[in-house]
């Protein structure tokens, strides 16, 4: 019975009722033989006789005939019983985890539909958790943290975002877009080596500050590489130069009635000037993405091919907006 409990827990209670058995079977072999030594009974008489004390079966059978055959049984009682009730207590308790773990784990299921992969956790990932959800993206974030604190809607594959097992459980080939982030820049260097090793195509975003690791990154395939502070250093910078820029930038991403989105060329617009598409389109076209790559088509006007897509500001329906805003 204990063995089929001990496999339903984890490793770390294991190891406690490891040492809480040995403690036990210990008593047990020195209780045998003091009480064989203290009766004159033979060790196999002994150990028979501190196995159904310990187990509180106490047959009766053999019992002890003076005081310190008394005083052994005492000690016996006192210290295997326990031990092996602590046993019992944590494989049930344990158990009992392991199926709560369970149950909760089939209200928070792998998105069916497609996802955005984050992997790793640093002070702004709340925030960037918030806003997908907000924009009902689904998302499946990769770190070793309590899912309790986090966003209803954000599947946690709990573990070290730097093990490849851990990484092969949020399923990468899958994902539509990961963004990659970390304690270090070497956390994410190898994060980044796991995610390209499984999903070869996969658009990577990866925050990282040292130069080295993002030329490292971008050896590697990595489509795009930022720094947070950096990228905050440079938006307030621009609000310096224009002071309305950083309220252009904010209505941007912070809007309720507008969204940001990457949606293919159209067949009609291949062959035709960037320029053109933004004098025709409903909504503001922001730039175009070719290559895995961002243009504002301000320096040129790049022509649209096959494979293109353009990145555009939309209007939200008053449906979605209210619920964004709920």
């Amino acid at each position: 019975m204990i063995a089929i409990l001990v496999r339903l827990i984890g490793p770390g209670h294991r190891r406690h009722i490891a040492w809480l058995l040995a403690a036990a079977a210990g008593c047990v072999l020195v209780g045998g033989a003091a009480f064989a030594a203290t009766q004159g009974r033979p060790f196999s008489t002994g150990l028979y006789w501190a196995i159904t004390t310990a187990t509180t079966v106490g047959y009766g059978d053999v019992t002890p005939d003076n005081g310190a055959g008394r005083v052994v049984a005492v000690l016996v009682m006192l210290t295997t019983i326990p031990l092996l009730a602590s046993v019992f207590a944590l494989a049930t308790g344990g158990t009992v985890v392991a199926g709560v773990r369970r149950i909760l784990a089939m209200h928070n299921r792998f998105p069916d539909k497609p996802y955005r992969l984050v992997i790793g956790m640093n002070p702004t990932v709340p925030l960037i958790l918030n806003e997908l959800v907000a924009a009902g993206i689904s998302v499946v974030l990769v770190a070793d943290v309590d899912s309790a604190g986090l966003p209803d809607g954000v599947h946690v594959i709990r573990g070290n975002p730097t093990d490849e097992a851990v990484i092969t459980a949020a399923r990468p080939a899958e994902a539509e877009q990961v963004l990659i982030t970390g304690q270090s820049d070497g956390d994410v260097l190898v994060s980044s080596v796991l995610i390209r090793k499984q999903a070869p195509g996969l658009l990577i975003t990866a925050l990282v500050s040292s130069p080295s690791v993002r030329e490292a990154l971008t050896d590697l395939g990595v489509q795009q590489t930022m720094s947070a502070p950096g990228l905050i250093a440079s938006t307030l910078a621009k609000s310096l130069e224009a002071p309305h820029a950083a309220d252009m930038v904010a209505q941007l991403v912070e809007s309720d009635t507008h969204r940001l989105a990457e949606v293919p060329a159209e067949p009609a617009a291949v062959g035709r000037p960037l320029s053109a598409i933004r004098d025709e389109r409903a909504g503001l076209v922001l730039g175009l993405v070719h290559g895995g790559k961002f243009t504002l088509g301000l320096a040129e006007d790049p022509v649209i091919t096959d494979g293109d897509y353009l990145l555009v500001a939309e209007r939200l329906d008053p449906a979605a907006a209210g619920a964004n805003q709920r």
